[in-house]
């Protein structure tokens, strides 16, 4: 098949988004598929990646206040569509690009749209009152599921707002996790000992400093650790529109910030030096950073809002109440157990993520 992949917002750099369709499209590659992945750019671009997808790039503005995302004209989109003529229709955008299922049915081209937020929580997010964002949701979703031959939920949490409107079409695949490049191997004592100082405990926050993360409730968490009399210091890696509000609020604790780390190594290095890793924000749909860390070996503390609850296990990590005081006990019961059980137990929970899976899952649902 000629699988063509449509996305918006998609990471200039990196991003869970840019993660998975890099993965997925590798996948569908080496099953003998061809791949076209579609996405906004500064500029025109065609490129093959190593994976040997083709990579088309359209020009598109930039996002305000979103540190470089792009979102492309749906009608640019449709042109390169009818030049590329796919046989099949991956969408992985339910805003901007929400009409390409209407697109593939009047061409006949089988269409799937992979479902990566919650529409009801983005609304919430929008302090939209709860009973109104989910009944504007119920509409909307409705109209696309209709739409759509095939529906894609990576969780039950993304699954729930269609399970709601009896959606007949929906199915579930989880996404994965490189289990290669992010391994407990990859720790490194000697730059943990730099990042730590006299800290007894490395905790980190890995992804991007924009509001739906809630990254503030991890320094709120280290704030609460220090006044209870624990050595630990919070590592920071990514960049975003909240980082400086972020660095006002953690002035005064054992935080740092990295910034954007370029190289995937670098962040699997930090992963699996730490102790605990933590994914505070309520939307995730999957959580490929909190993933990426019980990879490494490290366990999570996530919020029990999101879709997290059902990765993490007890053991590798605990779901909890968005509350920073919620977060550092948590924490606290973490570095109290065995480190090598607590390690073994995020690693085997990995496993059951590998990326393999996850393309066999969907190659089924595009048939």
């Amino acid at each position: 098949m000629h699988i063509v992949q449509l996305a918006n917002f998609y990471g200039p750099r990196s991003g869970g988004l840019r993660t998975a369709l890099h993965h997925l499209g590798a996948g569908y590659v080496a099953s003998g598929h061809q791949v076209t992945l579609v996405v906004p750019g500064q500029r025109y671009a065609d490129e093959t990646l190593p994976s040997g997808v083709r990579r088309f790039s359209l020009p598109a503005p930039q996002i305000p206040g979103t540190g470089g995302y792009r979102a492309v004209d749906p009608h640019r989109v449709r042109a390169v569509l009818k030049r590329l003529e796919p046989d099949r229709l991956e969408v992985s955008d339910r805003l901007t690009l929400r009409g390409m299922g209407v697109w593939a049915r009047r061409n006949g081209v089988p269409s799937m749209v992979i479902s990566h937020e919650r529409l009801d929580r983005l609304l919430e997010q929008f302090l939209m009152p709860e009973p109104v964002a989910r009944r504007v949701a119920d509409v909307a979703n409705r109209r696309m599921a209709r739409h759509y031959d095939t529906v894609v939920c990576t969780t039950a949490f993304a699954r729930a707002e269609f399970d709601r409107i009896a959606a007949p079409n929906v199915r579930r695949v989880p996404l994965g996790v490189d289990l290669t490049t992010f391994a407990p191997a990859r720790r490194d004592d000697g730059w943990r000992h730099t990042l730590t100082g006299n800290a007894d405990a490395l905790i980190v926050h890995c992804g991007r400093l924009s509001p739906e993360k809630h990254v503030e409730r991890s320094v709120d968490t280290v704030a609460e650790l220090t006044e209870a009399g624990h050595r630990v210091r919070l590592v920071i890696a990514g960049d975003g529109p909240r980082r400086r509000a972020l660095e006002r609020r953690a002035r005064g604790l054992p935080v740092t910030f990295l910034g954007f780390l370029s190289g995937r190594g670098d962040v699997a290095r930090l992963l699996a030096s730490a102790d605990v890793s933590l994914a505070p924000g309520p939307h995730e749909t999957f959580g490929l950073a909190a993933l990426e860390a019980l990879a490494s070996g490290t366990p999570v503390v996530v919020s029990a809002s999101s879709a997290l609850r059902e990765i993490v296990r007890p053991g590798c990590g605990e779901a909890v109440d968005d509350r920073a005081p919620a977060f550092a006990g948590a924490v606290t019961g973490l570095l109290e157990s065995p480190e090598d059980a607590r390690r073994a137990a995020a690693r085997a929970r990995a496993e059951e993520f590998a990326w393999p899976r996850s393309v066999r899952g969907m190659l089924s649902a595009h048939t």
